[in-house]
């Protein structure tokens, strides 16, 4: 089992910044490959990015795509996502995942609020 947990949401204007973080705990953080996913009020969760175990490889929505990075501390078992020139549209419950065997995403943490103003 591992335990995510989210943290960095928050109230920003449109061209801003926020940084994400997902603390894991529990299973070992370094062999799990990671993702973050959002979810707006009235849509289905939508996938933002991913990235590999090693952290070499990261894969990103087109929505996304120039704006937001995607990073892994394994030393300190979190993962992250900068979010660059937010848009309003952005706004969304944030959450961390974890796919352990490469089949789901099994772990996920409780989410945290992005809200972006206009």
């Amino acid at each position: 089992q591992v335990q995510l947990v989210e943290s960095g949401g928050g109230l920003v204007q449109a061209g801003g910044s926020l940084r994400l973080s997902c603390a894991a705990s529990g299973r070992t953080f370094s062999n799990i490959f990671m993702g973050w996913f959002r979810q707006a009020p009235g849509k289905e969760r939508e996938f933002v990015a991913s990235i590999t175990a090693s952290g070499i490889t990261r894969y990103y929505a087109d929505s996304v795509k120039g704006r937001f990075t995607i990073s892994r501390d394994n030393a300190k078992n979190t993962l992250y996502l900068q979010m660059n020139s937010l848009k309003p549209e952005d706004t969304a419950v944030y959450y961390c995942a974890g796919d352990p065997t490469g089949g789901a995403y099994n772990y996920w943490g409780q989410g945290t609020q992005v809200t972006v103003s206009s």
